[in-house]
């Protein structure tokens, strides 16, 4: 049993730290104030080689796995960015580059995955939707065939970057889910073109306001006899739960690499000024009710972070990792919220202060605890799935 990171993975920390360094807190405080995408950051890592990580080398990517977009989502995070680094490697490196490279037809690959390694094209990815919500299966977007191509109707929402994507992986469903035997079946992911969509009228959006994460817009999404050539259909037909499941690990894994990194920045922000400010003539860190909390986010940071890696390290051998990955997800969310939340209190009445970061990182904490799923639903999954426990739906 080895616990040392291997070099590939230390040279992705390496690289992605020396040019997060470029970048302090009040910079991604700025681009949050600014509801703006962090385009430098976004750019540096382009001409790095950084956004490529999971591309095959002979797309020109760097052939590497999700153990190292893992880590860059960390580093990247861990930086200041905090919650805002997980759409920096989840929308493009792991939706897109991650999912085309084992499930992509050879044309996709070709197509996609050469812009996908410099960051020339980006991807979101549109399962969630209004009536649906957690539940997966249920969702009744359709995709029914005319010939050679499908024709799609629905609505999604919560659907990060659409803004920015020349690429969406949408999830439909050719079977309806009131039919499907067994449920799992009958869903298709498709690849659609989004400028063409939107110049066509076919499909259209409305960003979501929301209390943080403002750096990449959320929306509604609006799909109206949407026509998709079956060349677009990522894996098979009817067969896209083996896809999704593919999609939904490593988001998992870079959303719990994007929380570590942000309970890192709390502990961090909230350390210093322990240091440094005095009341009652000492250090407020010298006093237990302020440093015991913070040495406990520390023990929870380590401890989510081996199960982070471990979970990266199954998905890239191939082999089960939802477990895993939903732990990761769960302590990792917790830690970072508990790290904000005790920043928060350290800090006092100055946390309500935009001069300070806090507020902005209780903000990004808080949405783990949600999103991409709920953290009761990762706890059903492990009393079900995991315990054996009776279902209670």
């Amino acid at each position: 049993m080895d616990f040392t990171l291997p070099e590939s993975a230390l040279a992705v920390q390496r690289g992605v730290g020396d040019i997060c360094a470029r970048y302090d807190l009040d910079y991604w405080q700025r681009c949050e104030s600014e509801k703006r995408w962090p385009e430098e950051v976004w750019q540096d890592l382009a001409k790095g080689g950084w956004l490529g990580l999971a591309v095959p080398e002979e797309y020109g990517g760097g052939g590497q796995g999700l153990l190292e977009l893992a880590v860059a989502t960390e580093t990247l995070s861990a930086s200041g960015s905090a919650g805002g680094s997980a759409f920096t490697y989840v929308l493009t490196p792991g939706f897109g580059a991650m999912t085309l490279a084992r499930h992509g037809s050879p044309w996709q690959r070709d197509e996609l995955l050469p812009g996908l390694a410099t960051g020339e094209l980006e991807t979101c990815f549109a399962l969630t939707e209004p009536d649906a919500g957690s539940n997966a299966l249920g969702i009744s977007t359709s995709a029914r065939r005319d010939g050679a191509e499908f024709v799609v109707n629905g609505q999604k929402i919560w659907i990060t970057g659409v803004q920015r994507a020349t690429w969406m992986l949408l999830v439909t469903r050719t079977i309806p889910a009131a039919e499907a035997k067994p449920r799992t079946n009958g869903l298709t992911v498709l690849l659609v073109n989004v400028p063409e969509a939107v110049a066509a009228g076919r499909l259209s959006f409305q960003p979501i306001p929301k209390m943080g994460a403002n750096t990449t817009p959320s929306n509604m999404v609006f799909i109206d006899d949407l026509r998709v050539p079956e060349r677009n259909v990522v894996g098979e037909v009817d067969q896209g739960a083996l896809v999704l499941w593919d999609i939904l690990n490593p988001e998992r894994v870079l959303l719990a690499a994007s929380a570590l990194g942000g309970a890192e920045v709390a502990l961090r922000v909230a350390v210093q000024y322990a240091k440094e400010r005095e009341v009652f003539g000492r250090p407020i860190g010298a006093n237990q009710a302020i440093a015991f909390p913070l040495a406990q986010v520390k023990a929870k940071i380590e401890l989510a972070r081996l199960m982070l890696y471990k979970a990266a390290w199954l998905f890239d051998r191939q082999l089960p990792c939802g477990t895993e990955a939903n732990i990761a997800k769960l302590t990792a969310s917790q830690a970072a919220w508990e790290a904000a939340d005790h920043a928060f209190q350290t800090h006092g009445g100055m946390a309500y202060s935009l001069e300070y970061p806090v507020a902005r990182l209780l903000a990004d904490a808080r949405i783990g605890k949600v999103a991409p799923v709920t953290e009761e639903l990762l706890l059903n999954y492990l009393a079900t799935q995991v315990l054996g426990l009776p279902r209670s739906f």
